[in-house]
C-alpha cells in the first residue's frame, strides 16, 4: 500500500467518512486532502472543517456547487424527463458525477494519486463514484474502505471511533433511524422499518413536506416560464436553477407534493426499497411535459420518450461521463431550442395539476385546425378516408389470408 502517497477522501464530518479519514491515515500511512461538498442538504458544514483539521489534515475543500449542481446536472436531466422505473426522480443519481468530477479536480490540484469515497459494497454509488472517476481521469486509484476493512457495522464504527479518539457529535433533535442522503433536489430515506416493503413509513420521517391530508384546504397556482426547456422564472420573478429548485421545494413541500415510496432493481442486483421527497422535481417533470405539449413536433416527443428509459438508466447506473449519455443529451438538448413559454399548475393535497400553458412564438398548436366548429377549410375532414385504408391495408390483406 505503500505506493499511495496522498489521497483525496469525500468527507462530510460523519460517523462514516471520520473513521475511513483515520483509517487510511493508519492503513495506508498517507496524506489526506478532505472535500466536503454543499449541494444544498442544509446542513452547517464548518463543523467537517474543524474535524478535519483536528486529524491532522492540511489541505481541506468545503466547496459550495450548489447552483453547478442545479445547471449543469439536474436541469440538463430534467429536459429529457427523465424518471427511472417509472416513478424515481433520480435525487442520489444525478449528485455523484458532480461529486467524481471535483474530487478528481482536487487531486490534480493537489498531486494526489487516489481518491476515497465512503459508499458501501452493496449498494450503487460505489459505482457511480467510480465510473465517473475513471472516465475523467483513467490512471487514479480508488480506495473503497467498505470493500477492504472488517468494520461492517453501525457498531464497530462506533468502537474505531471511541478506541481512537475520534469525536463522533450527535445532532441534536435531528437524529433519525433512517439512512438518509439530502440535497436540493430530494432527500431519500432507507433502512431501520423500511427494509420491510409491507411496513409504512412514519409520518414524523418526512422532512421538507406535510402529509397531503395536512396540506391546506385551498390550492396553490404557480406560474413558471421556460426557456429552452429550463425554467427561468416563477411567478414572473427570475430565478436561477438552485433558486428555482429552492423554492419550489417549499411551494410544493407545504402542499404535500413529492413523497415517493418505492421498491428499486439496483445496479448490483437486488431490490432496494426506499423513501424519497422530491417537491420541486414532481413540479418540474409535469410542467416540462406540459411545455413540450405544446412546442414539440410529434415524433421529436415521442423519440425522447422512447429514449428517455435508456437515458435514466444511465444516470442511475452511474454512466454520466460516458459517451452515450454525453451524445443524448446533445440530442435531448437540440430538441429543446423551442421549448419556450409559460406553465401554470395548481398544487393541491399532494397533486400537481397543469391548468394552462402557452408559447406565443413556438407553438404548434393550430385552434383553427383543432377546434370542433367551422374551421374554415384549414382541415379538409375527406382525406382521412384515404389515409385510413393505406394504414388499414397490411391488416386487410392478413385478415383475407385467414392470418
Amino acid at each position: 500500500m505503500s505506493d499511495i502517497k496522498k489521497v483525496v477522501l469525500a468527507y462530510s464530518g460523519g460517523l462514516d467518512t471520520s473513521v475511513i479519514l483515520k483509517w487510511l491515515q493508519d492503513v495506508y500511512q498517507c496524506e489526506v486532502v478532505t472535500f466536503t461538498a454543499d449541494i444544498g442538504q442544509g446542513e452547517e458544514l464548518e463543523p467537517a472543517r474543524a474535524k478535519a483539521k483536528a486529524a491532522g489534515i492540511k489541505e481541506i475543500y468545503i466547496d459550495d456547487l450548489r447552483e453547478e449542481f442545479a445547471r449543469d446536472f439536474v436541469f440538463p436531466m430534467f429536459r429529457a424527463n427523465t424518471i427511472y422505473e417509472g416513478e424515481y426522480l433520480l435525487g442520489t443519481s444525478i449528485a455523484r458525477p458532480l461529486i467524481a468530477k471535483r474530487l478528481i479536480e482536487i487531486a490534480n490540484e493537489t498531486g494526489a494519486d487516489a481518491i476515497s469515497h465512503g459508499a458501501t459494497g452493496k449498494g450503487n454509488d460505489q459505482v457511480r463514484f467510480e465510473l465517473g472517476a475513471y472516465a475523467l481521469r483513467p490512471d487514479i486509484k480508488v480506495i473503497a474502505p467498505w470493500r477492504e476493512w472488517d468494520l461492517n457495522s453501525r457498531q464497530k464504527l462506533l468502537d474505531y471511533a471511541e478506541q481512537h479518539g475520534i469525536s463522533v457529535e450527535m445532532k441534536k433533535g435531528k437524529s433519525s433511524p433512517y439512512s438518509m442522503d439530502a440535497n436540493s433536489l430530494h432527500i431519500s430515506y432507507e433502512g431501520r422499518i423500511l427494509e420491510n416493503p409491507w411496513t409504512e413509513p412514519e409520518e414524523d420521517m418526512w422532512r421538507w413536506s406535510v402529509s397531503p391530508e395536512n396540506a391546506p384546504d385551498q390550492a396553490t397556482y404557480v406560474e413558471l416560464d421556460y426557456r429552452n426547456g429550463d425554467i427561468v422564472a416563477i411567478d414572473g420573478e427570475p430565478h436561477t436553477p438552485h433558486q428555482v429548485m429552492e423554492k419550489l421545494n417549499k411551494i410544493a413541500g407545504a402542499n404535500g407534493v413529492g413523497r415517493l415510496d418505492i421498491v428499486e432493481n439496483r445496479y448490483v442486483g437486488m431490490k432496494s426499497r426506499g423513501c424519497y421527497e422530491t417537491p420541486a422535481g414532481t413540479v418540474m417533470l409535469k410542467a416540462h411535459r406540459a411545455i413540450e405539449s405544446l412546442t414539440l413536433d410529434r415524433e421529436v416527443a415521442h423519440l425522447k420518450d422512447e429514449l428517455m428509459p435508456r437515458y435514466a438508466s444511465l444516470i442511475y447506473n452511474g454512466y454520466w461521463w460516458s459517451p452515450e449519455r454525453k451524445m443524448l443529451q446533445t440530442m435531448i438538448d437540440a430538441s429543446q431550442v423551442n421549448v419556450n413559454g409559460k406553465v401554470r399548475v395548481k398544487l393541491y393535497k399532494g397533486n400537481v395539476i397543469v391548468v394552462g400553458r402557452q408559447s406565443e412564438t413556438n407553438s404548434l398548436f393550430d385552434e383553427n385546425i383543432a377546434t370542433f366548429e367551422e374551421d374554415g377549410g384549414a382541415y379538409n375532414q375527406k382525406d382521412a378516408e384515404g389515409f385510413i385504408k393505406l394504414n388499414a391495408l397490411r391488416m386487410r390483406i392478413a385478415a383475407k389470408k385467414g392470418r
